[in-house]
This record gives C-alpha cells, structure tokens and sequence, in this order.
C-alpha cells in the first residue's frame, strides 16, 4: 500500500521516480502493489516542493513467527553475506564513491529468506531478523535483552561476511562496520541444522556462516583477531556516516539524564490526552 502527497510546487517527475522505485522493489519481491493514494498535502494549499508519505506491506505468518523470544542457550548465529541498503547508499554518495552503490543493489536478503522459510527445517529455526540501523552491535544487544540470553561473536567471521567493496568504503571513510545496516539476515537455530542452511544458502549463491553462539552470560562478547575478547555495547548513535553526523557525533551526550526525563514526560502525557480523547468520543457517541 502506498500514500504519497505532494506540496503545491513539487515537480511530478518526484512521484514518477517515487512510483518506479516501489514497484521496482514490488516485482522484485513478488509483492503486488494493492491500494494506496495519491494527494497534495492536507490543506487547501502548502506552499513547496516536499514529497512526503508512506509505504506498508502486509504478510500473513501461518505457523511460527521465528520470535526472538524463541532463542535459546546453546543456539548457533548464523550470519548471511551483506552490502547494505540506503545507508551504505547514502555513505558512498556523499563521500563521493558513486561504484559501491551498485553493490547494494541485489535481493540476496529475500532469496535467503525464500529458501529458508520453504525448508523442511523451518521448525527449528528459532529466531530471523536483519542487521538495521544501529548494526550488529545494537542488534545483538537489543535481541539479548528480549531473549533474555548473552552471545559469543567471532568478529573475523562478521568482517568476512560484509561485502569487500562496502567494508572497503566504510573504513576509508572512517564508519564502524559493526555500527551501521548492512542488509544482512542474522539466524539463530539448533547446531544440527547450521550446517544444512549453511550449504543450502550457498546453493543459491548467498554466503553464509556462523558467526557465534548463544550463552547465558547477558551480554554481548566479541573475540577479535588475536583471540582478544571484549563486551561490545551499543552507542548512543548508530556510526556517523556522513560529514553531518561525524560532527555531531555518536557519544552519549552530557545531558541524557534530562533528554530521557523529558521523553518520559512526553509520553505520559501523550497517553493522557489519548485516553481523554477516547473517553471524550465514547462519550459522545451512542455506538460504544
């Protein structure tokens, strides 16, 4: 489903290009475009040329969810190849490295998944995400506190796995690999089947390899090259990928502790006008 507005001066060829890009990843994906609209933005005029609105799909899981709830101690992470999608787009854009962006462009993230989810295996696969905004290591760290778990990482294993040219942009330009999207499937499951998804991937031309394994420690260690071991922890910020974001920075910030109250504020406050408008409607109305 698709909804785009245009402001009063943008130029049509905005949707066009809008337009081509979704159905292109539509095709691709053998997800169909349903339903959607096209409108200026709200208001009897909006002066500019802004294009804003959304995209949503819709999937129907008829059997497991493949929850991150799901992990247990002792799973082997299995880590598919990764180029990365936008942001490695937009990294090698503005620094100028115009080639790598063909790199991101393949659908090796969907073929995985595919060829996954129509194994016979499928059952005793635990949990399935992407590596999105924030990297690895947000997302091993985000995933340990949901499974309630900790993880082993061999950081060689993840640098093998990330696509030669992008790794090669991002530590030119000087962007933590481990911090950024990299459009890559992270798979948790039972040692028995690794190495079956491992050759069954590779079939299809995915790489793919395990990368670690699920302890109960509840943190995320990495063992580097050398046999070093650290505690990897996510950054305030995922890694600054443009000139932009390497000013302002990726370190927590001095005033966090009045950030977070005021977000807390916010969001009660939020929910207390929901549930005023709520009552308000039902109130009013004799269907409730």
């Amino acid at each position: 489903m698709i909804d785009a507005h245009l402001g009063d001066d943008a130029d049509v060829g905005k949707l066009f290009d809008f337009m081509a890009g979704v159905s292109t990843i539509s095709e691709l994906a053998g997800v169909p475009i349903t339903a959607g609209s096209t409108l200026r933005i709200g208001g009897d005029m909006v002066i500019g040329n802004r294009f804003v609105g959304g995209i949503a799909a819709i999937g129907l899981a008829m059997k497991n969810l493949l929850a991150r709830r799901n992990i247990q101690e002792g799973d082997k992470i299995l880590m598919t190849e990764g180029a990365g999608g936008g942001t490695i787009s937009t990294t090698a854009i503005y620094s100028g490295h115009h080639e790598v962006v063909k790199e991101t462009m393949n659908i090796k993230f969907l073929e995985a998944c595919e060829k996954i989810l129509n194994s016979n295996y499928v059952d005793e696969i635990r949990a399935m995400c992407d590596v999105t905004n924030g990297g690895l290591r947000g997302d091993l760290y985000e995933i340990n506190y949901e499974a309630k778990c900790g993880v082993t990482i061999f950081e060689q294993e993840v640098r093998s796995l990330v696509n030669p040219k992008v790794l090669n942009l991002l530590e030119s330009v000087g962007v933590d690999y481990l911090g950024v999207s990299l459009d890559a499937l992270l798979i948790y499951c039972s040692s028995e089947i690794s190495n079956q998804i491992i050759s069954d991937l590779n079939e299809i031309n995915v790489k793919c390899n395990e990368i670690g394994y699920v302890d109960n420690s509840m943190e995320v260690s990495m063992i580097f090259e050398g046999k070093e071991k650290k505690n990897v922890l996510p950054r305030f910020r995922e890694s600054a990928y443009t000139k932009i974001k390497q000013e302002i920075g990726e370190e927590t910030p001095e005033s966090i502790n009045f950030m977070e109250k005021n977000v807390e504020r916010a969001a009660r406050e939020s929910l207390n006008k929901r549930k005023k408008i709520i009552d308000y409607i039902r109130g009013e109305s004799s269907i409730f």
